[in-house]
């Protein structure tokens, strides 16, 4: 835009000196054709003006000059060789009077359509009051074209000069911003657990950055060491307290006792959820786990085929290289739970399925990409009005069937905890399939 603005300006100036030059030009022009002209003794104009000027004697070469006589005493004429016999039309004194030094300029059409800037006067040219007008005719149409080949080649040359500039400026750009990618790549690398801090020499203006950077890191690793260390305390200092109660409700037997221990074995096992979301909670966003899925979910498979004998239990891979970002241990959790309600719930067929997540709508997808597990068995099932009610904490729909009510629950609140979601939904096979998305590690 300034050189928008600098070339309009130039072009203007330039414009508005030309055309003052051009018209002082025919001023000096009309004082010279002035003086190189006089009258004869019987009363003839007379003179040979020589104006220093080759195209007044080229034939209709736009540049004219005249003498005409305006006094009845006066005769003759003059005229420049371009003007080969022609007369150029005069403007009305109406349309264009003289001013006060007695001249007057205005443009007329020339001899060949071109556009003529005429500066005309009228002298007294002795005693006798013998009266001649005088005109010189320059072609304007000229130093019209000149100033337009000015204008556009000075606009080409700023053009050039401004592409040049935002090349120029992009590459600086470019260039001075290359420390501030190397941080963003160090930073992803420490979001997918590949490193620990931002490392690399960075210029004067970022390494201040990235040292905040690393003492920010620095201070969450201490707050989860920290936290790890307090839920190992709080567990081992509730461990012994519960096992006791366990220990003496199954001595005292009977109704009672058998309370007291599904009580306590109840509060073993929200002890032990509660802690772990406060070990995911002070994980989360601070370092990423890389947890490689096929092998937990072949793993998980494997137990449960040797805990049920009796089951076909398949596994569709389609995505062979996923990897969780979160901890092995939760993963393993979250499937645990699901393989053991579908063998429990099942007949003789379980299906894991692997594959990458599908989303509805964006306003479904997670910041990250993410995978999907399905967990599929022929068993009874669910209505749609009793998966709500599954999903409540403590809550059986079968007393007859061994459990506390937990599973689930802790299933969806430790997905929830990684930003995946836990769908409940009619299988294929005829009973219930459970599928999770959780977040995948973009490599």
């Amino acid at each position: 835009m300034a050189l928008v603005v600098v070339a309009t300006v130039i072009s203007a100036l330039y414009r508005e000196a030309s055309e003052r030059s051009f018209q002082r030009l025919l001023s000096a022009h009309l004082f010279s054709l002035v003086g190189a002209v006089s009258v004869s003794p019987d009363g003839e104009l007379q003179g040979r003006p020589e104006l220093g000027e080759i195209r007044y004697s080229s034939p209709l070469s736009g540049w004219y000059w005249s003498v005409e006589p305006v006094s009845d005493n006066l005769k003759g004429r003059l005229e420049s060789p371009s003007l080969a016999g022609h007369t150029v039309p005069q403007m009305p004194l109406s349309k264009a009077p003289f001013d006060q030094s007695f001249t007057r300029t205005y443009t007329e059409k020339g001899l060949k359509g071109e556009e003529l800037s005429v500066v005309e006067t009228e002298v007294v040219l002795d005693a006798a009051n013998r009266v001649a007008r005088f005109r010189v005719m320059g072609n304007l149409s000229e130093v019209k074209k000149e100033i337009r080949d000015f204008r556009n080649t000075l606009y080409t040359y700023l053009g050039i000069f401004g592409l040049g500039s935002i090349l120029i400026n992009a590459a600086i750009i470019l260039f001075g911003l290359r420390p501030l990618d190397r941080v963003r790549a160090s930073l992803a690398d420490i979001r997918e657990g590949r490193s620990a801090r931002v490392d690399g020499t960075l210029p004067t203006e970022i390494a201040p950055l990235a040292q905040e950077m690393n003492a920010l890191i620095e201070n969450n690793r201490r707050i989860v060491e920290r936290s790890r260390t307090q839920v190992g305390n709080l567990a081992h200092s509730l461990k012994t307290p519960l096992s006791v109660l366990v220990n003496e409700g199954r001595s005292i037997g009977g109704e009672k006792g058998r309370v007291v221990v599904e009580q306590s074995q109840a509060m073993q096992v929200q002890v032990q959820h509660y802690l772990q979301r406060a070990r995911i909670a002070a994980q989360r966003d601070s370092v990423v786990f890389r947890t490689p899925v096929v092998p937990v979910l072949e793993r998980m498979i494997r137990v449960t085929a040797k805990l049920n004998p009796a089951y076909q239990i398949s596994f569709d891979n389609n995505l062979p290289n996923a990897i969780f970002a979160g901890e092995r241990e939760d993963f393993e959790e979250i499937i645990g739970n699901l393989m053991e309600n579908a063998a429990k719930w099942g007949r003789s067929v379980i299906k894991v399925s692997l594959a990458p997540a599908h989303f509805e709508t964006k306003a479904d997808m997670p910041p990250h990409a993410g995978f999907e597990v399905s967990i599929e068995d022929n068993g009874p099932g669910l209505a749609p009005e009793k998966i709500k009610e599954a999903l409540m904490r403590g809550h059986r729909l079968d007393e007859t069937k061994p459990g506390t009510g937990l599973g689930l629950s802790i299933v969806q609140d430790t997905v929830r905890e990684y930003g995946g979601t836990l769908r409940l939904e009619k299988s294929r096979l005829g009973g219930l399939a459970a599928r999770i998305v959780l977040p995948l590690v973009e490599n």
